[in-house]
């Protein structure tokens, strides 16, 4: 019996062995499954039997395992060493790791051993209770492994599910749960019943799923479950089957001019789907090709590893201003497998820009530009050329002007055009051929970015800008424009009313001036063409529309001899004093009272007058002279402009026409009689009723009010 469970558990840990082994590179766990040693005596506490050769391919950091026996352990040196004086042991002792991510187990097998027992081999495969972490179990699930992208035929065998038993009950199969078995994606793996036989039914993916987690179990026929479940990891080993691949066909990067040689550029990084911890994920870059290839094929490095492109070419060759393009392409390679013949290969595209610094000073084409302008105009006169090696796209390039000497007053005024970088000098304020015919200007040119530190302005960023003014007939001037004189209406036709005063600028030219009149709305003016002086030829009327707050404005056109002749325009404004030569007017022209004599017997009446003080208020309003009024009517005067009429007895309802003298207070007074309908109406509280079919509701005790109050409020 005891020779049975010997033999099924070398067994078992040759499949474990041969599993582990499938694995390329660095494979975690016991690098020699089986080792031997000879009995020769008892074993003495604390002395080396002897070494394992294990790696945990993380440098054998804290690792640790279980021996069968428990009067042994490894220690930290991997010696298999006693913890006490042992004279018998079991001829097979398990050791165990339990790794993070996976377990193994190794045998030694002790030979010229005294007879033990069968129970004592049972303890030492773990069916008694001297391993903790077997304990009730007599299921075995070694961890398995297959390579991805295998080819039909299917299913393959990739491992074997045992029972350490006497004899397996003939009630006894094996069960296999979780992905990939009875659960999403079902039917990958499949285990025999009778044998535990686990397979594989179709080629796996590595970079879907990398590995499985499953339950190996034996039940009986109705399903109850006898052994386990033990757990299975099945590991899909990885095949180099993904190319590198770079997120983007083209990169960009930039690198400015003169930089020193090892300058990082850029960074190239592509990825490979396969596993990161073998070869067929491990990147090594290249460059394959550089376009164009002046000055130098190799101007640029790439470090093979991390990717990194850095310049190679010297500080003094790369000037953007003598290599042959500013732009240039790499073509990349990432090759993995580290770089071997075998590696597969992905490619991309670096484009590098060299940029601009500003080391080139804008140096103008002529040392002196001239210009010609007529006096009196504005505008731009002439533009100045610059020529500058940077960058046209960048402040390196663009120029900005300045007027440093030779414009004390302001007269030009110099812009950037922003399309050729031109200066475009204006002139903002007209010049005067009269008074200055030669303007000679000093210009200065600059860089909006500042130039590099060993780079200056020199004699050729500033020119000379000689600007010859052109004399023209230029029109006489009015002074003072406008003129403003103040006059009383009315005055007699013919009236001396100014004098208007033009001169010629062309002072270098002797020319007559002849006077007219341009905008004279009311026709009231006539102007001497010779002299200037202005006349009336009509009266001048205050009260005339044409007259804006007291003020008549004429316009006169003063024209001189010359070829081709000019004009110039002056404004006339006179001022008009106020002439009574308005009589004033009563109003309202109708005017109600109640036939009784009671409170509401009284109309209000008003004067008015197109005159202004002191022609006109206040007035005094009275009847006329038509005998026999003073008995029916009284006029009382309540203000300045206001008096009210009274019924003093009463009359039947009718229209009657009340004669009535108003004058003002002019020098001399000017009087006008007037007749003012006064309607004699029946009252009643609410209404009145009167012999027009118009009828005015308003008290007249309100209205009295409000007409005593308007003299307050002037």
């Amino acid at each position: 019996m005891d020779a049975r469970l010997c033999f099924l558990l070398t067994f078992l840990l040759q499949q474990i062995a041969q599993a582990e082994g499938a694995h390329a590179g660095c494979v975690p766990g016991f690098q020699v499954k089986n080792y031997q040693l000879v009995y020769a005596g008892p074993f003495r506490k604390g002395h080396p039997l002897l070494r394992v050769e294990f790696d945990d391919c993380e440098g054998n950091k804290n690792v640790t395992f279980e021996v069968s026996d428990p009067n042994f352990q490894v220690d930290g040196d991997l010696n298999l060493v006693p913890h006490q004086d042992v004279e018998f042991c079991e001829p097979a002792l398990l050791i165990h790791w339990l790794g993070t991510h996976a377990d193994d187990m190794a045998q030694v097998d002790i030979s010229g051993l005294p007879v033990q027992s069968a129970n004592t081999l049972r303890n030492a495969l773990g069916l008694g209770q001297k391993l903790p972490y077997r304990t009730k179990r007599s299921l075995l699930v070694p961890p398995m492994s297959v390579t991805e992208n295998q080819r039909p035929p299917f299913p393959r065998i990739i491992g074997k599910s045992h029972v350490i038993s006497p004899a397996k009950p003939m009630n006894q199969i094996f069960r296999l749960k979780g992905p990939g078995a009875d659960q999403d994606p079902k039917g990958l793996f499949t285990i025999d019943i009778d044998t535990g036989d686990v397979s594989v039914s179709r080629s796996l993916d590595r970079e879907i799923i990398d590995s499985y987690l499953l339950e190996v179990s034996t039940t009986d026929f109705s399903g109850n479950v006898i052994e386990g479940p033990a757990i299975l990891v099945i590991t899909v080993i990885d095949q180099n089957d993904n190319r590198p691949i770079f997120k983007e066909s083209r990169y960009t990067g930039e690198v400015l001019e003169g930089s020193p040689t090892g300058t990082t550029v850029m960074t190239m990084m592509a990825f490979d789907a396969d596993d990161p911890s073998t070869d067929n994920a491990v990147l090594r870059y290249n460059i394959i090709r550089q376009s164009p290839d002046k000055p130098s094929p190799n101007m640029f490095y790439i470090d093979a590893e991390r990717g990194d492109i850095v310049t190679v070419i010297s500080p003094t060759l790369l000037d953007r201003e003598t290599l042959p393009t500013t732009t240039y392409e790499l073509e990349i390679v990432a090759k993995d497998m580290a770089g071997s013949e075998v590696g597969l290969t992905g490619t991309a595209t670096a484009t590098i820009t060299i940029t601009d610094k500003n080391d080139h000073a804008p140096e103008f084409t002529h040392p002196l530009f001239e210009a010609h302008v007529h006096e009196g105009s504005r505008g731009v006169i002439v533009n100045l050329t610059v020529d500058d090696r940077d960058d046209p796209a960048t402040g390196a390039w663009r120029a900005m002007y300045s007027i440093i000497s030779g414009d004390p007053k302001q007269s030009f005024e110099i812009q950037t055009n922003p399309d050729n970088n031109e200066g475009m000098l204006s002139v903002v304020k007209p010049l005067d051929y009269e008074t200055v015919e030669l303007h000679t200007l000093l210009i200065r040119v600059e860089n909006e970015d500042p130039l590099v530190p060993d780079v200056g302005y020199g004699p050729s960023s500033t020119a000379t800008v000689r600007v010859t003014v052109e004399g023209i007939n230029e029109g006489p001037v009015f002074f003072p424009d406008p003129l403003i004189v103040t006059r009383m209406e009315n005055i007699p036709v013919g009236s001396f009313v100014a004098s208007l005063n033009a001169t010629d600028p062309d002072i270098r030219e002797i020319q007559s001036i002849r006077y007219s009149v341009l905008r004279d709305p009311a026709g009231w003016l006539s102007v001497n063409p010779v002299r200037g002086t202005v006349n009336t030829s009509a009266a001048l009327d205050r009260e005339s529309p044409y007259v804006q707050a007291n003020k008549y404005t004429a316009l006169f056109i003063a024209t001189d001899n010359g070829t081709p002749p000019a004009t110039g325009t002056g404004t006339l404004i006179i001022h008009l004093e106020d002439y009574n030569d308005n009589a004033p007017f009563v109003v309202p022209s109708v005017a109600q009272v109640c036939e009784d004599a009671n409170d509401l017997n009284v109309a209000i009446v008003g004067g008015r007058d197109k005159d202004l003080p002191p022609n006109a208020a206040p007035y005094k309003i009275e009847l006329g002279k038509q005998p026999g009024l003073d008995k029916i009517w009284r006029v009382t005067r309540l203000n300045s402009t206001h008096s009210q009429i009274m019924l003093l007895q009463s009359l039947k309802k009718a229209n009657y026409q009340l004669p009535l003298l108003i004058t003002d207070s002019g020098v001399p007074p000017l009087s006008n009689s007037t007749e003012v309908k006064v309607q004699v109406c029946i009252c009643t509280k609410t209404k009145r009723y009167c012999s027009s079919a118009h009828s005015h509701r308003t008290s007249l005790v309100v209205l009295l009010a409000t007409l005593l109050l308007v003299p307050l409020c002037l």
